[in-house]
């Protein structure tokens, strides 16, 4: 069984930069191999990661759609295509792999895709003992239940008062939807000064939240960032790289040996 952690949390608060350093962490701390999801439609984790996306989930399902179109496959051969394909897109690296969603397919209803697509993510996941999901802004992926349940969900937030009422609106929206999570961690990513700010306590109340962590707006990650440099050259010392290996040991996110892979 996969011990399954997703990040979320509003556009622009630097999820995918976490949703990364999660990843390399746990490989950094021999909790690997890792099955990195893309699941945001404007793919971006493979830059963070240091690799590169050559298919999407989104770009088979709309190749296999075509092929059934023609009568080239049907039945069982179709689901069957679909989940080769899906599973030849991934991105293998000597820790994780990864594999991205892409954005959705054109119009028209493709219930079969979308179920094939989840159950042929759930045969992958099954080969790796950590799963670490980078959704896109709020909680659409996870309302279309790609996971069974979540070990540890990331909330992140700027430390904005705005930014803090959304990670409400989603915490409740969690709720409504009734997605299954163990642990719920916050994330006030981008401090400028000391100190968590102002609602950040009540925020925790009201939550129920086990841990909020707070990342400061470190000059050594923007750089890195801003001249294409790799995340995996940050120093374990660094400041945002030592809140995340924190927030890992805090949860107690088991250590496991290597799971064979596909």
């Amino acid at each position: 069984m996969s011990y399954t952690i997703a990040i979320t949390g509003k556009g622009g608060v630097g999820k995918t930069t976490v949703a990364s350093l999660v990843v390399l962490r746990l490989a950094a701390s021999g909790r690997c191999p890792i099955l990195a999801v893309d699941a945001d439609p404007n793919t971006c984790l493979d830059a963070a990661l240091g690799v590169q996306v050559e298919h999407t989930v989104g770009g088979v399902r709309e190749e296999a759609r075509i092929l059934a179109g023609e009568g080239k496959v049907t039945g069982v051969a179709k689901q069957e295509l679909l989940k080769l394909k899906i599973t030849k897109s991934l991105v293998e690296s000597d820790d994780f792999d990864l594999i991205a969603m892409g954005r959705p397919e054109g119009p028209g209803c493709y219930c079969f895709a979308n179920h094939a697509l989840r159950e042929t993510l759930r045969e992958i996941a099954d080969d790796y003992p950590y799963v670490v999901i980078d959704n896109e802004a709020g909680l659409e992926n996870l309302s279309r239940r790609i996971v069974r349940e979540l070990d540890l969900m990331i909330m992140v937030a700027d430390p904005s008062r705005q930014g803090l009422e959304t990670v409400r609106r989603l915490y409740g929206l969690a709720r409504e939807m009734k997605i299954k999570v163990k642990k719920l961690a916050l994330v006030i990513n981008r401090l400028r000064r000391n100190g968590l700010p102002a609602g950040a306590a009540q925020l925790q109340e009201d939550t129920g939240a086990s841990w909020v962590v707070a990342l400061p707006d470190d000059e050594e990650l923007t750089r890195v960032s801003e001249e294409g440099g790799r995340l995996q050259d940050l120093p374990a010392s660094n400041r945002v790289v030592a809140g995340i290996d924190r927030l890992l040991t805090d949860a107690g996110v088991p250590s496991a040996g290597r799971t064979r892979r596909r």
